[in-house]
């Protein structure tokens, strides 16, 4: 702040902050606070209270001032005054946390940017903060905006004008020239013009000044009352002019006479109103003279005495105004000092209290912490003490199970032992029992004219399959290749399982060769299923009733396998290539050199054996089986259901299930089936795959069984197709019905 007449300026005249009830008043506050203020200063808020010109009545309408009487209309202006005053109260608060002084000036006027400029000039004011405008109504933002923008521009050239918005400058209008000299109010005792002239204008709060030890008594004297937030001062003006004195009737005037001022003289403080002519008689620093100075004389019984004695009166006068002075003083210096230890005991109280109550409540706070730490460690230790009983009986449940385990592991050994014992004696007792004609080598040399390629029919995993014939019956040959692995075991198996077992729906075996692993078998015409279904060499297409037939026989050929005595037999490599056609499309099975004999016991218990190798062709294992070599005899069950599938469709096998599954779930199960029939029952088809999908089920345990569930079925399936038979050609051959052995 810069200095004048050699002493510092107030804070207040030198600050000040435009508000009203929006949010923008409130963020020019709080800059002004965080950049131009202190703890300690002061400063000044304006606020402008609009004149009203007219009353709002109950109905709803507006009624002139002038139209209305005049307690009506004070009564309004009253509750007017009032609202303006509580725009203040939220920035009283927030100057009294920052410790801030504020002076609270309201002002009256049609123009608010007007009453603005006329304060700052009256006030001197250096910086003057005002609020953006806010994000209201359209017509509000005008009006805030043309108000910022008017006092900017109208503001005098030695105020800086800040247009703060959300807490940043939005614009500045900085000064260009150094503020006015503020004009010190004196008191001085005039001999002429004879009348009195005192300078009083109610309305008017004078400028506050350091008290200068040697300043006349006589001048401005402001007593500041302890019991009060703001300063009141009170100012005493005597002016009496040596004429009056001189004319006094009586003598020395009374000490009641010369200091009871009304209580008019007295300025009260915030806030202020001050009107349009108030700043007129601010900025020209006019007094009241002539009849205002007889009036004053008049009122407070002043009246004219000769000089002589006036001078004498004044002067002891004096000495007793001094001595009361003195008085008063020291008494007020008293009260302010008992009220300034009354304080300091107050707030020292206050703060113990604060302090006393603070550590109580810390004191209770780590009592009620103990407390839950007391009761959460012993929840802790019951959790504990509840999982290690838990873990004990846990452990003791798990020794039990693994006892329970050893046990069962035991009699699963010792059957499995007693279970291989019997395998063994059967296998024997087959190969005392094996009835078949054994040939020599060259007898098939002759029969294959030496294995020429002319002969040869097909090759497979055991070796080279070749057509001829010995003792003039058609037959093939199957022939051990030598890097075959397992070719002895296999041939082994096929030999015993064939020459001991005899069904329509299986290859017969005519003989064989041990020498050097040649099986002979009869021969069947139309060879395998899976040439034919998919037209190998342009072959004829097999009808819908045939295929239905073939499905059946299958499934007897199997179930006859499944239930041979005295042990089960399972295939374990079921698939349209191993299924022969004679010259009558008769199916076949064959290739049962993988076939295994199941104990009775666990073919009706379980219905799964443990081995220790899989074997099969891909798609068509078991996946149980093949996952956890669990031999069953519904392992051939998934093999069957896979074989079904391509019966109807002529696809290859991967993927097969899950393409007719989403065929049937879209509604296009017919697109799914073998384009070269033309003429498929579609219903009759539907069922056929639904139960060749339950069939190659994923678990064993949903797989349905074969005599119960599976034959039945396709032998309806079967019948449908022989009353749908009146003609059928294939091969040359022509049947009305099929032959059935």
């Amino acid at each position: 702040m810069a200095r004048r007449n050699g002493g510092r300026r107030n804070e207040s005249e030198a600050v000040a902050v435009a508000i009203d009830k929006d949010k923008g008043s409130q963020h020019a506050m709080k800059w002004a606070m965080d950049h131009l203020m202190s703890r300690g200063q002061s400063i000044t808020l304006l606020h402008v209270k609009t004149k009203p010109s007219s009353i709002p009545n109950p109905s709803g309408s507006h009624v002139k001032i002038s139209d209305v009487n005049d307690q009506v209309a004070q009564a309004y202006k009253q509750q007017v005054e009032s609202q303006a005053k509580e725009v203040f109260l939220p920035f009283r608060c927030f100057c009294s946390r920052k410790n801030i002084k504020c002076n609270e000036v309201i002002l009256e006027d049609t123009d608010i940017a007007k009453a603005l400029i006329d304060y700052v000039s009256s006030a001197a004011i250096e910086t003057l903060v005002l609020g953006a405008p806010s994000r209201g109504g359209f017509v509000r933002r005008f009006r805030t905006a043309e108000v910022t923008t008017s006092v900017s521009k109208g503001a005098p050239d030695y105020c800086t004008v800040y247009v703060i918005g959300k807490g940043k400058i939005s614009s500045v209008r900085s000064a260009s020239a150094p503020p006015p000299p503020r004009p010190q109010p004196q008191l001085q005792l005039t001999q002429a013009p004879p009348a009195p002239a005192l300078a009083i204008n109610p309305r008017y709060r004078a400028p506050q000044r350091p008290i200068n030890p040697h300043r006349n008594l006589y001048e401005d004297t402001e007593i500041r009352s302890p019991f009060t937030r703001e300063r009141y001062p009170i100012k005493y003006e005597p002016s009496i002019p040596e004429s009056d004195i001189s004319s006094l009737s009586s003598g020395r005037p009374s000490s009641d006479t010369m200091f009871s001022f009304p209580s008019d003289m007295i300025e009260l403080a915030s806030p202020q109103i001050l009107s349009s002519s108030d700043y007129e008689n601010r900025s020209t620093g006019s007094s009241y003279s002539g009849d205002m100075s007889m009036d004053f004389s008049s009122r407070y019984g002043f009246s004219s005495c000769s000089e002589e004695s006036g001078r004498t009166s004044w002067s002891s006068h004096m000495d007793d105004a001094e001595a009361e002075m003195r008085r008063l003083k020291q008494e007020l210096k008293q009260t302010m000092d008992m009220y300034s230890v009354a304080n300091r005991e107050a707030l020292s109280a206050k703060k113990m209290a604060i302090q006393l109550q603070s550590w109580k409540m810390q004191e209770e706070q780590k009592k009620e912490e103990t407390r839950l730490a007391g009761e959460a460690a012993l929840s802790l230790a019951e959790m504990e003490k509840a999982k290690c009983k838990v873990t004990i009986e846990a452990a003791q449940a798990t020794q039990r199970i693994a006892k329970l385990e050893a046990q069962k592991r035991m009699n699963i050994e010792r059957k499995a032992s007693i279970d291989a014992e019997e395998m063994t004696t059967t296998l024997n007792s087959f190969g005392h029992r094996l009835r078949y004609r054994k040939y020599t080598i060259e007898e098939i040399k002759t029969a294959t004219e030496n294995f020429s390629p002319s002969r040869k029919i097909g090759e497979g995993g055991y070796g080279p399959v070749y057509h001829c014939n010995l003792d003039h019956t058609p037959v093939a040959i199957k022939v051990l290749r030598p890097d075959a692995t397992q070719g002895q075991s296999q041939f082994q198996q096929e030999v015993e399982v064939l020459s001991c077992i005899r069904h329509p729906n299986m290859v017969l075996l005519l003989g064989a060769c041990p020498e050097y692993g040649c099986l002979v078998y009869e021969y069947m015409a139309n060879g395998s299923l899976e040439d034919r279904l998919f037209r190998h060499n342009n072959t004829p297409i097999i009808p819908w009733q045939v295929r239905f037939r073939i499905a059946a026989e299958i499934a007897t050929c199997l179930l006859f396998l499944h239930q041979t005595k005295p042990k089960p037999l399972v295939h374990r490599d079921l698939k349209p290539a191993n299924i022969l056609l004679d010259h009558n499309y008769v199916s076949k099975i064959s290739d049962v050199g993988l076939a295994r004999l199941v104990p009775p016991s666990v073919a009706n218990s379980v219905s799964q054996y443990s081995m220790t190798s899989t074997a099969g062709t891909f798609c068509y294992i078991d996946p149980e089986y093949q996952q956890t070599g669990m031999l069953g005899l519904k392992s051939d069950v998934y093999s069957l259901g896979i074989v079904l599938l391509q019966i109807i469709t002529a696809k290859p096998p991967i993927g097969l299930t899950h393409h007719v599954e989403n065929a049937i779930e879209n509604g296009n199960f017919a697109e799914i089936l073998d384009p070269a029939v033309t003429d498929w029952p579609v219903e009759e088809a539907l069922i056929f795959a639904k139960l060749a999908l339950k069939c190659s089920e994923l678990r064993r345990r949903d797989r349905p069984d074969l005599g119960q569930v599976v034959l039945p079925q396709l032998k309806k399936l079967r019948d449908l197709a022989e009353s749908n038979m009146p003609f059928i050609t294939l091969g040359g051959s022509t049947w009305t019905s099929p032959i059935w052995i």
